[in-house]
């Protein structure tokens, strides 16, 4: 059983230039992800997927390999994850490398770790899913949310105006880390997350999209408090 870990890093990032390798806590963010994949010992290869000759000499330092670059296709605003992957797994089964399961690692995720890793993919194994993510519980029920249009507020869902939150299902949403999946089921659908899903959960503090500074800010701050409270368990 073949394991490939798939990390996609173009170097053209909008909102935060350079996101992929701007320092994180003393080194570049998409080495968390890089030592996450290699240190939990789960893959076969651990790459990445890059049109950047920078993150590419960076990643080769913190672990991974680049055997090839993104094509121009794969590498504009409108290319999808789905899209990577399949232009690496074909690369790979081109050069004769076939993997049984993969796992698509986000480079701005640096609260990843090796024990959701194992979590997730033992999960995967055991049920037979065809992917199986980490997801985060929505801190406030979303069926008492409201929608703003030219400054109306209005609920979603008017009829929970009076439903105590603590009678509503919880809700959860893509924790954006990190994506097992079953290969072959993969290429044959182009989907990474279809009807057979699994998810393991994860504490909010464990979680943070990074889509300006302020959530820099933030995941450097759960990061170094997931470190603090290890630390504590250690002792």
């Amino acid at each position: 059983m073949k394991k490939i870990a798939i990390i996609p890093a173009r170097g053209g990032s909008k909102r935060i230039p350079r996101k992929n390798i701007k320092p994180f806590l003393g080194k570049p963010i998409i080495a968390y992800s890089i030592e996450a994949a290699v240190h939990s010992g789960l893959f076969d290869e651990v790459m990445v997927s890059t049109d950047d000759k920078e993150i590419a000499e960076i990643s080769k330092c913190f672990g991974a390999s680049v055997p090839f670059f993104r094509s121009t296709a794969s590498s504009n605003d409108f290319a999808t994850t789905a899209d990577v992957l399949t232009e690496v797994l074909e690369q790979y089964k081109n050069k004769g490398n076939t993997y049984d399961y993969g796992c698509c690692l986000y480079p701005t995720a640096p609260l990843i770790n090796q024990q959701t890793l194992h979590k997730a993919q033992d999960l995967l194994l055991q049920k037979q899913y065809n992917c199986v993510f980490p997801v985060v519980k929505f801190s406030y029920p979303i069926w008492r949310s409201l929608k703003l249009e030219n400054g109306k507020a209005e609920m979603n869902w008017p009829e929970h105006l009076n439903t105590r939150s603590q009678d509503l299902p919880p809700a959860y949403h893509d924790a954006g880390q990190f994506y097992w999946f079953h290969v072959d089921t993969f290429l044959q659908n182009k989907t990474i997350i279809g009807s057979n899903a699994g998810a393991v959960e994860l504490d909010e503090t464990e979680v943070q999209d990074i889509d300006n500074l302020t959530d820099w800010k933030l995941a450097e701050l759960k990061y170094q408090l997931s470190h603090e409270r290890q630390k504590d368990q250690d002792e």
